[in-house]
């Protein structure tokens, strides 16, 4: 049989479901896994051996007693480590944080160990999981394992590399400005961005969120298949009352006829010619698998969406994340507050009211846009992915990068999904797409997803290169 740690989570949980595998030997295949290459790469900086085995020991004794063991039976995830996982700490990079315990589960862990997923080890993320590269005081630098010159992304830069590399088969990330969507493009990966109440949120250890994360975070599944994103997020949806802000929306909505729209310079991002020629790949695939596609000059506003989500990102509440940041010393963070401030402050009362009813006036002008198409095809990114710690380089080098990333940072704003295909390598570079379609309708993004995926995908998972 295959090493097991290969498969897709698809097809492993339907091995363990039928007992030719048990959980205990999927969970086997991954701590080796982990051991062998995770020193190479660090994207996970906490994991308990006895404590994964104990886990998959439980859904074997599920199946064992005629019990449906869930979607995930068996399947090994990864959780990035800002989020609450029950007796381990939730450092979100810091070492201000590193005896924050957490005595319960979020929900994103509650629904996949309900799902019978295994929870493998908890991935890396810069500090505050602030920026498009992952790097911190507390647990150190991850590196790309496809190309250790380049970023692996951020802030799910751990969850990103450790998928790619084949340490679990599904990894959980967050995304406020990009940190699904970005780690999935660097690492050469998929990842899914759901609307901001399909997946419930709630960190019992740790202070309410603002409310910009109330309203543009999310936890989303990073995967190597479309058909496993699929079926994590079916998973990481399932209700929980502890979010007053989760939308009981169906998983499949209405049919809409297959027709997509190509921007390839959305909002005057001015793509490189690498991305530009993966989007019209992209799009031929598409039309190969029966889509409709029509190339549009333009889209709704971007750029003007992308400046107000990152005022009210980093705006609301600056001094005290600088003096947060200051305390923990982290250069990246700092970098990243310092170079921003000139976008977000002052931020006053009037500056807030204007945010949100900018957000309103946007969201409604794209609402309308998708109402004549069932996705838009789009870069993730400028540029393929960048050299790793560009954004410390200097000040020019920061504003590249943010402003490389301007379709990640407004998607957010706008309060859609999105969704983050890979489809090939520029060397060792990976290079993709970006699907948007409308509010829940991340059924929509998996569809184009799975018919680009089809047309070829770089391999996956990898051994780390050097």
């Amino acid at each position: 049989m295959q090493e097991l740690w290969r498969l897709s989570a698809t097809d492993l949980a339907q091995l363990v479901r039928t007992k030719e595998v048990s959980a205990r030997e999927a969970a086997t295949a991954a701590l080796a896994r982990l051991d062998a290459v995770n020193p190479m790469i660090n994207a996970v900086v906490d994991h308990r051996p006895d404590d994964v085995l104990q886990q998959a020991d439980a859904v074997d004794a599920a199946i064992a007693r005629g019990e449906d063991p869930g979607v995930l039976a068996g399947v090994p995830v990864t959780i990035k480590v800002n989020i609450d996982q029950a007796g381990y700490a939730s450092t979100n990079g810091l070492n201000l944080q590193r005896d924050l315990i957490a005595t319960a589960n979020s929900p994103i862990v509650e629904n996949l160990r309900k799902a019978g997923a295994v929870i493998l080890g908890r991935t890396n993320t810069p500090a505050f999981s602030y920026r498009w590269f992952t790097s911190n005081l507390i647990h150190g630098d991850t590196r790309n394992p496809r190309d250790p010159s380049i970023t692996p992304g951020g802030s799910s830069g751990g969850a990103g590399a450790a998928v790619a590399a084949g340490i679990g088969h599904i990894a959980h990330g967050t995304d406020i400005a990009g940190s699904v969507r970005y780690p999935a493009y660097a690492c050469g990966v998929h990842g899914l961005r759901p609307t901001i109440g399909r997946i419930a949120a709630f960190n019992p250890a740790q202070a309410q969120r603002t409310i910009c994360p109330q309203m543009t975070a999310v936890s989303g599944p990073l995967a190597r298949t479309i058909g496993d994103l699929r079926i994590a997020l079916a998973a990481m949806s399932a209700p929980d009352p502890r979010d007053p802000w989760w939308v009981p929306a169906p998983l499949q909505g209405p049919p809409k006829s297959k027709r997509a729209a190509l921007c390839l310079n959305p909002d005057g991002l001015d793509p490189v010619p690498e991305v530009q020629k993966a989007l019209i790949d992209a799009g031929e695939r598409l039309r190969r698998a029966g889509w409709t596609v029509d190339e549009i000059a333009d889209t709704p506003p971007l750029r003007e969406a992308a400046d107000w989500q990152t005022k009210l990102w980093l705006g609301d509440g600056y001094e005290a994340q600088l003096a947060a940041a200051e305390k923990e010393g982290d250069p990246g963070a700092l970098v990243c507050l310092h170079g921003n401030r000139a976008r977000v402050v002052p931020f006053d009362q009037a500056m807030f009211s204007k945010a949100l009813m900018r957000r309103a006036t946007l969201s409604r002008q794209w609402s309308l846009f998708l109402e004549d198409y069932a996705v838009v095809l789009m870069p993730v990114s400028r540029e393929l992915p960048f050299p790793d710690q560009l954004d410390r380089k200097d000040e020019a080098s920061f504003a590249r990068v943010w402003d490389a990333q301007l379709i990640q940072v407004a998607i957010p704003y706008l309060g859609l999904p999105g969704l983050t295909v890979t489809t090939g390598l520029i060397g060792r570079v990976p290079v993709g797409v970006q699907i948007v379609a409308g509010r829940y309708r991340e059924d929509l993004c998996l569809a184009a997803g799975a018919a680009i995926e089809a047309g070829g995908v770089p391999p996956m998972p990898i051994d780390p290169a050097s």
